[in-house]
């Protein structure tokens, strides 16, 4: 028989959207646009002394807008405002079809015609499925999940015992 263990949650990558001090605990969040508890997650997160990677992980069984949502976040940071369309995108989840992406992306002074074009893209899709994946490998099966020190987290986000962990993380 194989060994059906989960792979772990790759750590910190070029490509991943990082806020926070260069000296703070690492916290990958993995997380879906379109689910109320990520964006608690994300309110409670905001300003802790934490350096958070953020990663996608839209559930479309139950969350058909994230996967949209997640694209235009992508698109953005194409643009150099991922972290600004994360925030507009958690602050208003009831308003996730394409005109509301769209006014995100014109309130934030994004090029439309390119948002547009790349939040379709090939390249945009598998970022996000890029992510979604080494979620899936790390144990990953519900959002939020929070990986700190090499461990998943799912359950109440205590954001003082994260930043009780020291250097480290995922």
């Amino acid at each position: 028989m194989s060994d059906l263990s989960s792979a772990p949650v790759p750590g910190l990558r070029a490509q991943d959207h990082v806020r926070g001090p260069d000296d703070a605990p690492l916290v990958i969040v993995y997380s879906d646009f379109e689910c109320p508890y990520c964006a608690a997650a994300a309110a409670k997160l905001t300003g802790s002394a934490l350096r958070l990677v953020f990663r996608h992980f839209p559930v479309r069984s139950s969350h058909p807008r994230a996967w949209p949502a997640a694209c235009a976040a992508e698109a953005a940071a194409l643009q150099g405002r991922f972290w600004e369309m994360h925030d507009l995108l958690f602050a208003d989840q009831g308003r996730l079809e394409d005109p509301h992406l769209w006014d995100r992306a014109r309130t934030l002074g994004l090029d439309l015609e390119r948002f547009d074009a790349e939040r379709r893209c090939a390249a945009v899709a598998a970022r996000v499925r890029d992510d979604f994946e080494s979620g899936v490998r790390g144990g990953v099966v519900t959002t939020p999940a929070l990986v700190a020190n090499g461990a998943v987290h799912t359950c109440e986000i205590d954001v003082h015992a994260l930043e009780q962990l020291g250097a480290g993380g995922g």
